[in-house]
């Protein structure tokens, strides 16, 4: 049986191939180290410059939000169209 013998070849590569992934935690003990990890430090903002970046979000938004709808729109219309052309 050729085919039998192609597969166990495969999935015998495969396994060779795969990484030991027991051998990589056996190093750590399996918790979270806080003291590696890295801290941020973040400026502050005023409440001026958060209006300022809430007032941007809300236009950034919007105008996602009409193209999404005028794209709807177009690909609705479009698709009428056709049904409309196809029936006639």
């Amino acid at each position: 049986m050729p085919f039998g013998e192609s597969f166990l070849t495969t999935i015998k590569n495969n396994k060779s191939i795969m990484l030991d992934k027991s051998r990589r935690f056996r190093k750590t003990s399996g918790s979270f180290d806080w003291s590696k990890s890295q801290q941020f430090d973040f400026p502050k903002a005023t409440p001026q410059e958060l209006k300022r970046i809430r007032e941007k979000l809300k236009r950034e938004q919007r105008k996602t939000r009409v193209k999404q709808i005028s794209i709807f729109c177009i690909v609705i219309l479009i698709i009428i169209l056709v049904f409309v052309y196809l029936i006639n």
